[in-house]
């Protein structure tokens, strides 16, 4: 099972920033580094033609640098809050780009369509992590976990949610009538309904169309 946890080599330095003790080779959002110490190299991590046509088309994407050597590192990321998820094998999680931070070179990840988002041409697209290690993630204020059961099936805004455990069933859910959408609604319309066994990682806060932009 994927859980939150401190994983080898990672750790919270405190609500701002990560920790990394190097000993190889890591990957980090480009331009999270805001200290170091030690033998370390930082370098822009490709992705490749497929990556960048992937990226073209569906907006998500991770522009990353591998560092490597021996040393400590220190990431951070426009002062938001930093946790990290334990990634174990056989478990996948999905991310929003924009809230990856750093994370171990032993995991992968590639660009993938939300299941069930029920948007023409498209829809909501995420990053896939597998393999076994920590993924360093952030976001505004604290998160929030939220466990799934078949019997309790967690409805979270689209613009909130940060990831999730890819054994969770994805679908739209509109819980507002036509007849109140018309009227000008209550602002929440629709929601991403997840349901199975697994957690959803969920910002405090909705993401701002200007904020949006920026990532």
């Amino acid at each position: 099972m994927v859980q939150p946890a401190v994983a080898p080599g990672m750790s919270v330095e405190n609500a701002k920033c990560i920790k990394y003790a190097v000993n190889g080779e890591m990957y980090a959002r480009q331009g999270a580094m805001v200290a170091y110490r030690g033998d370390l190299v930082f370098e822009r991590k490709g992705q490749g033609v497929g990556g960048m046509l992937k990226r073209a088309v569906t907006g998500e994407g991770l522009p990353l640098m591998a560092v490597r050597g021996q040393g400590e590192a220190w990431f951070a990321h426009e002062a938001q809050n930093c946790f990290i998820v334990d990634v174990e094998p056989g478990d996948h999680f999905t991310v929003n780009g924009r809230n990856v931070l750093c994370f171990d070179a032993s995991l992968s990840y590639e660009i993938k369509t939300v299941k069930g988002s029920g948007i023409a041409g498209g829809g909501l697209f995420n990053s896939v992590f597998t393999g076994q290690g920590g993924l360093g993630l952030v976001c505004d204020g604290n998160p929030l976990v939220i466990p799934v059961s078949e019997q309790a099936p967690v409805y979270v805004d689209t613009d909130a949610v940060v990831g999730w455990t890819t054994q969770l069933r994805t679908s739209l859910h509109r819980s507002q009538s036509i007849g109140s959408m018309l009227r000008g609604g209550s602002g929440e319309a629709v929601q991403l309904m997840l349901q199975g066994e697994g957690f959803v990682v969920v910002r405090p806060s909705e993401l701002t169309p200007q904020k949006s932009q920026q990532h």
